[in-house]
């Protein structure tokens, strides 16, 4: 970064600082970020699935899906990843922001969110290793990571980025954000966690560079500085930017002979850097890949995984390793396993403490993930002081009213999540909605309708917030 560019330190003041108690609900009250304000402290968290164009371009039932989450009443609505460059692509069918004619979708669907009175913040993100399926365009190409080390759970290879590629990347951050700022959004948000680029960067476990970005934390921290840096640059002082941290990355969960990977105390570090550096905000996650035990906690379920996992195995060394064992007798022994690794954690606020650890030491807003969806459980979140708000996203696509139900008194939903993560588990190549047919009193016609419905043009009006009830139990 040239000298004089780096912007400099905030003053601190009181995080999530709100609008005057009128003696409402604290869930309710307006949370004041330094250039953001979000009329309630329930943000819908960042999921998708595959329903953009192939090429990068956006379509009108990611609208829908994003107006469905704006109409049901949450503050803020923080997009899936969005890749800067297709090298960084999770998967094909993502909307991107890495060129200047994405601009115009993503205004569309910031003014679709709007209409509703709800903040939209892109997420901007790259893969690194961690590319479940890289798609054609990529075909032939190694992943670029922070190194040759490859994951241990999937078995994605990648070869160390060089000098010149961490500068288009740093550079890439930053002009994906002054395109988010020129659509209208509210802000961005840097992945940065969840076994994606900057997670295999700040691990230990992972980062074996010997170079300026490996070794000491703040080596491992110099890329994710330099984005926040460059995106700060690109957008101004006055323009919302938060960074999704992971708080402990727990990445021997599964396989006890790896390294154990960051702690809280490095990330509590790592937050005190990205605010110094420009951040308004720190969203909290958990876990050192996608999917974990603790991210998302719940249930892993065998039979749903065998009918999508396979669509990885040519992109992964262990993928074929790991579909034969989960088709195999023992395949329930690894959803047990699963759910013991998580030991007595709770599902519902899982990286709870690890974001009031947190909170504790940074001046600026600080909201966590972790299948919120209980009304008290929250209420209290916020009103002990340990966070400033709660991101959902299984329970919102179980329930996408729920804030309006938690505005009319509601504790739960009448049928809420049950955390089985068929959801994410059919995301490899089926629509991503609520995949629990008990849910729908197993009519899988039903399931599917509510499935389908950002689908069509009016998707959104169509939402089911949640399955009637039987006759019975009215």
């Amino acid at each position: 970064m040239p000298e004089g560019t780096r912007t400099p330190p905030r003053t601190r003041r009181p995080s999530g600082s709100a609008a005057p108690d009128n003696g409402g609900d604290p869930i309710f009250r307006p949370l004041d970020f330094r250039n953001l304000t979000v009329k309630n402290r329930l943000f819908r968290s960042s999921i998708s699935g595959r329903i953009d164009n192939y090429d990068g371009s956006g379509t009108q039932a990611r609208v829908n899906w994003e107006e469905r989450f704006a109409a049901g009443g949450v503050g803020a609505i923080i997009s899936a990843h969005s890749p800067v460059d297709v090298r960084g692509r999770v998967l094909p069918n993502y909307a991107f922001c890495d060129d200047d004619d994405k601009i115009p979708f993503w205004r569309a669907v910031g003014e679709a969110c709007h209409r509703h009175g709800c903040a939209f913040i892109l997420q901007i993100s790259h893969s690194g290793r961690q590319q479940d399926i890289p798609g054609v365009e990529n075909a032939g190409k190694m992943r670029i990571g922070v190194g040759s080390r490859t994951d241990a759970f999937h078995g994605f290879e990648n070869r160390k980025m060089t000098s010149r590629e961490i500068a288009e990347v740093v550079d890439q951050f930053g002009q994906a954000a002054r395109r988010a700022k020129e659509a209208g959004l509210d802000g961005v948000e840097i992945h940065a966690c969840n076994g994606y680029l900057f997670t295999q960067y700040l691990s230990p476990a992972i980062n074996r560079r010997t170079d300026a970005y490996g070794g000491s934390l703040r080596n491992r921290a110099r890329l994710l500085i330099e984005v926040m840096e460059s995106v700060r640059t690109s957008v101004g002082d006055g323009y919302h930017v938060q960074v999704k941290l992971t708080g402990t990355d727990h990445n021997d969960a599964m396989l006890p002979w790896a390294d154990a990977g960051s702690t809280i105390e490095d990330t509590i570090q790592v937050a005190k850097w990205c605010e110094e550096a420009g951040a308004d905000g720190i969203h909290v996650s958990t876990g050192g890949w996608f999917p974990h035990p603790f991210n998302p906690p719940g249930d892993f379920p065998v039979d749903e995984i065998l009918k999508n996992y396979n669509a990885m195995i040519p992109f992964g060394t262990h993928v074929l390793r790991n579909y034969l064992f989960f088709r195999s007798p023992l395949g329930p022994l690894f959803t047990r396993r699963w759910n013991r690794s998580r030991g007595d954690r709770p599902i519902e606020g899982i990286a709870l403490e690890d974001a009031a650890r947190i909170k504790a030491e940074v001046g600026i807003p600080v909201i966590v993930a972790g299948g919120f969806q209980t009304a008290s459980v929250i209420r209290d979140a916020i009103a002990s002081g340990q966070v400033d708000g709660v991101t959902m996203a299984r329970p919102l696509m179980a329930n996408p009213d729920l804030p309006q139900q938690f505005a009319a008194g509601r504790e739960r939903a009448e049928r809420p999540c049950s955390y089985c993560n068929r959801c994410l588990l059919n995301v490899l190549t089926n629509p991503l909605g609520c995949y629990d047919v008990d849910r729908f009193d197993g009519d899988h016609d039903a399931m599917m309708r509510s499935v389908m419905a950002f689908y069509r043009p009016d998707g959104f009006a169509e939402r089911v917030s949640e399955p009637a009830a039987p006759p019975a139990a009215r």
